[in-house]
């Protein structure tokens, strides 16, 4: 049994112990397991599994904030009479190694508005992106790799 899965079931057990299978109960559940699987970390083969779990949950909330965020842009420029859009595509070179983990960065891309994950490189060095908003195409680049592939890397690590 994988720790996530472990992890899982901590959850439903402490759910159902407390006797009430609701939300709120399975979030605690979440919280006491992660507590209680990072202590027990080293024993069990993954001595920085809290923290990894935890940084996950912070890159979902963080995809959700850039995911409304992005959404608000595009719609609004979308909607304004003169578009002042730079379409291009930049290559966005990689520091991640570990496969899920490149899948994962081009999927938040492509999910985000305004972007889209187009190619990787055979060497899986570079990811190709078009974006709708090129008009500097380093910032876009720095972007990419400061909010979305450093956070990554932090679950992966």
């Amino acid at each position: 049994m994988t720790l996530l899965g472990l992890h899982l079931g901590m959850a439903v057990l402490w759910a159902m112990a407390t006797g009430s299978l609701t939300f709120a109960s399975l979030v605690m559940g979440v919280i006491v397991g992660g507590g209680v699987l990072h202590l027990l970390g080293p024993v069990l083969g993954d001595p920085r599994y809290g923290i990894r779990f935890y940084r996950a949950i912070a890159l979902a909330f963080f995809f959700l904030r850039e995911l409304f965020a992005s959404g608000i842009r595009v719609a609004v420029d979308v909607l304004r009479p003169s578009l002042d859009l730079t379409p291009a595509v930049i290559a966005v070179p990689l520091d991640l190694r570990h496969e899920a983990a490149i899948v994962l960065l081009a999927n938040m891309v492509s999910l985000t508005p305004g972007t889209l994950s187009i190619d990787l490189s055979e060497d899986n060095s570079t990811l190709y992106v078009h974006t709708m908003y090129g008009a500097d195409p380093e910032a876009a680049r720095q972007a990419i790799k400061r909010d979305f592939e450093q956070r990554i890397q932090e679950v992966f690590r």
